[in-house]
């Protein structure tokens, strides 16, 4: 069966996403690129979709659904035009929704637009178990609707060793961080430490003397950062919704100690003790011990990196995803009488 792939971050038919990965010769996925957006994906400042983004996603959208093919989209904004244009459509299409992260249950109109988009996709990926059932209770579609697909990144090239004669603790991401905790510890603890997050996750916080912000940085800066890091820090809110899980695997794959918060974003991807540290949310005396721990212990820093490699290379890579897709695009095909 024929699959067109949508999303933001393709800027030619070079980008392969999974297309190499998916097993068997049953389907066959076209990456789409993306011609709509002049801004690339990862470089945009403001948190809410613009007008004119959304013309811009409409437009991608609507190319996927000019062949006879079903659609796979990548994060919900293609996911909910994909919605609306596999409605609209004359032939009944099957959309795959991939990377289903709102990073929130809206209610009142936002809500019941987005049931209305998408009431007709027929399934969606999200990167955590607890948000299977999150989502199915808030667009009230069946629970097997909804796929729990870890998220992956492909293998990360080592660039830096860890950082030795100025050691420093880092922490990334904006999303639902709970930098006001991790503040409060480290500055008792006093290590060096490097925050990478956008100006918005840091609004009403005072930075202590010896955290230092950095922002606008590229990719290959944060994974070097990671990489030099003594310690990685992922400090989480407890929310319904995911968070954290791109951070997460890139640190493990890059086989490096790291401590995060148990919540929906870090319980499918750490375990505890093997592959990382989880602390409860909230609780900064287990977090400044668990950072203690690893600070001064480097065969513990050292057994955890090298576990969370082998399990990130198992179960985070693009073979696992693509193996993972391959299953969900037959169990849609079967649905749909497709072979």
């Amino acid at each position: 069966m024929d699959w067109a792939f949508v999303a933001r971050f393709t800027q030619s038919t070079e980008q392969r996403w999974l297309a190499d990965y998916v097993p068997g010769n049953r389907h066959r996925l076209h990456v789409l690129p993306n011609q709509y957006l002049v801004k690339s994906w990862h470089q945009q400042r403001k948190v809410l979709t613009q007008l004119h983004e959304w013309l811009g996603i409409w437009q991608q959208s609507q190319q996927a659904f000019r062949n006879d093919r079903g659609v796979i989209t990548a994060f919900p904004q293609l996911a909910a035009t994909a919605g609306i244009q596999q409605q609209l459509a004359r032939k009944s299409m099957p959309v795959v929704a991939w990377c289903f992260n709102l990073g929130a249950c809206y209610s009142g109109v936002k809500g019941l637009l987005a049931r209305q988009a998408v009431n007709k996709i027929n399934r969606f990926v999200v990167h955590s178990r607890r948000e299977r059932k999150s989502y199915s209770e808030w667009l009230q579609l069946p629970l097997e609707h909804f796929e729990f697909v870890p998220y992956q990144i492909p293998e990360i090239p080592v660039m830096a060793p860890e950082e030795e004669d100025d050691p420093f603790l880092l922490a990334m991401g904006s999303a639902q961080r709970d930098y006001r905790l991790l503040f409060e510890v480290v500055e008792q603890l006093g290590f060096r430490t490097i925050v990478v997050a956008g100006q918005h996750a840091l609004e009403g916080l005072t930075i202590p003397a010896n955290v230092e912000i950095r922002n606008g940085l590229t990719l290959r800066d944060c994974y070097r950062l990671a990489q030099q890091a003594r310690v990685n820090v992922v400090p989480l809110l407890d929310k319904e919704i995911a968070t954290g899980p791109s951070t997460i695997v890139a640190t493990l794959r890059m086989g490096r100690a790291v401590v995060a918060t148990r919540t929906t974003g870090s319980e499918d991807y750490i375990i505890d003790g093997e592959t990382g540290l989880l602390t409860v949310p909230g609780a900064a005396e287990e977090l400044s011990e668990s950072i203690e721990r690893l600070w001064f212990d480097s065969d513990l820093r050292q057994r955890l990196g090298n576990g969370a490699a082998r399990y990130a290379a198992e179960h985070f890579s693009d073979e696992a995803a693509g193996s993972a897709l391959g299953r969900i695009l037959d169990e849609v095909a079967d649905e749909i009488g497709q072979y």
